[in-house]
């Protein structure tokens, strides 16, 4: 394992298992809010966000950066 993604929070969870978290967590209408992208707004479903997210990096790096901070609140927990 290379000593980058010893180091990555995110290595080994796909980009659908983070939007299914959020999903469970926020439901469509909180990510909207927190994330304000069309996907999450205007008839979301998890196939056509995922479709954005992954040819969009800067929508793709606020939901990574939404999650890490949403499992860093369940954790202290």
């Amino acid at each position: 394992m290379s000593e980058q993604q010893a180091n990555n929070p995110l290595h080994g969870i796909t980009l659908e298992q983070i939007v299914k978290s959020l999903l469970e967590h926020y439901a469509w209408e909180g990510l909207g809010e927190r994330i304000k992208i069309r996907c999450f707004n205007s008839d979301p479903s998890v196939k056509s966000s995922l479709k954005f997210l992954r040819k969009t990096p800067w929508a793709r790096k606020k939901v990574e950066d939404l999650y890490l901070a949403t499992q860093k609140n369940v954790w202290k927990r």
